[in-house]
């Protein structure tokens, strides 16, 4: 039976995850499996993985062949060097003892590579995040300014122009200065209005007594005139009786 270590998905859609498996070559992607024996993350930067390493190196030792992928996570995880390193000490080319020191020289290397690599990697996330920061801050600084400029332009626009607040300027003096005369001139008038009333009463004194004065002689006028005429009515009369006398 051919053994394969790959992996299985699991995971939402978009979201993926793996299982690193130990299958029959046979089964399907997602199907059965004899052992399982990590987990792989492809989403997140470095890339998640978590390996039991000592059960990957025996089934690598027993002939199971990986995937080009699991391959790469047991180059990088260190299983791979160690397969050979033991495979030349079967071979009796190299002692238990250099095997061992090889492989943990490579692992310190590899560990201190692997941090060296972390911390660029937070570095450009911080650089990144900064100058996205910055970003955003011009563009902020840009809009306000357009905005302030637009409020000047606006108010310039709406206010008038300095000939015409000069011309309204001049106009309200002139109209205040004859409004500051009437004003004084007010403030005169009640020395002038108080001496008119004392002349009235001698008008209407001196009117009465000439209507009266031009009535009276009529009336005597016309008293006499009455009396002339009654004599002039009896005269007649008497001429007549003594014509009859006679």
């Amino acid at each position: 039976m051919a053994v394969k270590i790959r992996l299985a998905r699991r995971g939402r859609k978009k979201q993926a995850i793996y299982d690193v498996v130990v299958a029959d070559a046979r089964a399907p992607r997602d199907g059965r499996f004899i052992e399982k024996i990590g987990r792989y993350n492809p989403n997140t930067d470095p890339a998640f993985i978590e390996l039991d390493e000592n059960k990957a190196f025996d089934w690598v030792m027993k002939g199971a062949q990986p995937t080009d992928t699991v391959r790469a996570m047991l180059s990088y995880r260190g299983v791979m060097i160690k397969k050979h390193l033991q495979i030349g000490v079967n071979k009796g080319a190299i002692t238990q003892e250099d095997a061992d020191k090889k492989f943990e020289a490579w692992k310190a290397e590899k560990e201190a590579s692997i941090e060296s690599k972390k911390d660029a990697l937070a570095k450009d996330t911080a650089g990144k995040a900064k100058a996205r920061l910055e970003a955003e801050a011009k563009v902020k600084e840009a809009r306000a300014e357009a905005l302030k400029k637009k409020a000047e332009e606006a108010a310039a626009a709406a206010a008038p122009p300095a000939e015409e607040t000069e011309e309204v300027a001049a106009e309200a003096t002139t109209e205040e200065a004859p409004a500051a005369e009437a004003s004084v001139a007010e403030e005169t008038k009640p020395e002038v209005v108080e001496e008119t009333p004392a002349e009235e009463p001698k008008a209407e004194v001196k009117e009465e007594p000439a209507a009266e004065a031009k009535e009276e002689p009529k009336a005597e006028v016309k008293e006499e005139a009455s009396a002339e005429e009654a004599k002039e009515e009896k005269a007649p009369e008497a001429s007549e009786e003594e014509k009859k006398e006679k």
